[in-house]
């Protein structure tokens, strides 16, 4: 099938693009002994996961346990959760997938890791945490060296934990300071700091410059959108994700009408000018996004295009979209060549 017989708004993918955004990012890392551990959150589909692993990363990242569980059945079997895990609901979860698959977890509170010690001990198997910690993002982690250092001593005291390293987001230049600070802190207790990970597309290919970095976490690199377009890590020869849209109404000279709205390209703005790139129509804008139209200004562009006319649009944020669409298609020379299930869609537990 070609493309253009595609029912829009869809959702495609490049398949050369994927693949060679899978192979650039792993062979940066390996030039430099970093480690990949890609978060999956971008795309959520198995099958790229597992393209992922068999171009040479070490496991994966999957920010909910739903998304895990996942790529568990799929048998991606080396999974880092850096999020904060609670509830007997979720440590339930957590001890039974122990079971199948080799975790590792961060915490930045005791009260999280007695969790841990919990779900660890219903296993019967040990569970690896690290200490996350907080360079200026302003989310989770502890906030200084000293608390880093006893959060890992209070892990390493627990039973069936192991304290497995320090992780943060994003990389920055805080990072490296805070590590060796820790490091040193935590040689004085003979603790070792095995695992050091950091992330983030934006800055990817800064990340050989963190003294004593050891993994990366990156997940926007195999799809691309207008914000790593932004950021300047990838170019627009590279975007793999595309929006085909379709122009459902020209009701005033200078404005059109799009089947994509808030449920196709996400109401994220990221800081752009609009919801999107329409790669036919750069001068224009969309300027606003209802649930199921896409309002567009197209004074600026010197040419303007029809009603029923086909539009392609690179979106701000492709992790947003992923969790939007049901299904990724996968095309290649303008031919559809597969059709993915976003098979953790909606998995927010």
């Amino acid at each position: 099938m070609h493309i253009s017989e595609l029912d829009t708004p869809v959702a495609v993918i490049d398949l050369d693009r994927l693949e060679a955004n899978i192979a650039r990012l792993q062979q940066y890392l390996d030039a430099h002994q970093i480690l990949n551990r890609p978060h999956i959150k971008t795309h959520k589909i198995p099958q790229i996961a597992l393209m992922q692993v068999q171009a040479g990363a070490a496991g994966i990242t999957c920010q909910k346990l739903g998304e895990a569980e996942i790529m568990a059945r799929a048998s991606i079997l080396d999974i880092f959760i850096p999020y904060n895990l609670m509830g007997d609901r979720k440590l339930a979860r957590l001890a039974a997938l122990m079971q199948v698959a080799e975790i590792s977890v961060t915490a930045d509170s005791e009260y999280t890791v007695r969790g841990y010690a919990q779900a660890a001990q219903q296993a019967g198997r040990e569970l690896t945490v690290l200490v996350e910690f907080d360079t200026g993002a302003g989310r989770c982690g502890v906030q200084n060296p000293q608390a880093a250092a006893d959060m890992a001593c209070v892990i390493a005291d627990m039973p069936a934990l192991k304290f497995g390293g320090l992780m943060t987001y994003p990389a920055n230049q805080n990072t490296a300071p805070f590590v060796q600070e820790t490091k040193a802190l935590l040689e004085k207790r003979g603790i070792p700091v095995e695992r050091v990970s950091l992330g983030g597309t934006p800055k990817m290919w800064e990340a050989h410059t963190h003294t004593g970095i050891t993994e990366y976490r990156a997940g926007t690199y195999v799809y691309g959108d207008r914000a790593t377009l932004k950021a300047g890590a990838m170019t627009l020869a590279q975007c793999a994700m595309h929006i085909i849209s379709t122009v459902i109404s020209r009701p005033t000279a200078e404005r059109g009408i799009l089947d994509a709205g808030s449920k196709t390209l996400s109401s994220d703005l990221m800081g752009l000018a609009g919801y999107g790139l329409i790669l036919e129509y750069p001068e224009a804008q969309i300027s606003q996004l209802s649930e199921e139209h896409g309002h567009v200004d197209f004074s600026a562009c010197a040419s303007k295009p029809a009603i029923g006319e086909r539009v392609t649009i690179i979106p701000n944020h492709c992790c947003v979209v992923s969790n939007l669409f049901n299904q990724m298609v996968g095309v290649r020379n303008e031919q559809v060549e597969v059709v993915w299930d976003v098979t953790a869609r909606g998995l927010l537990t």
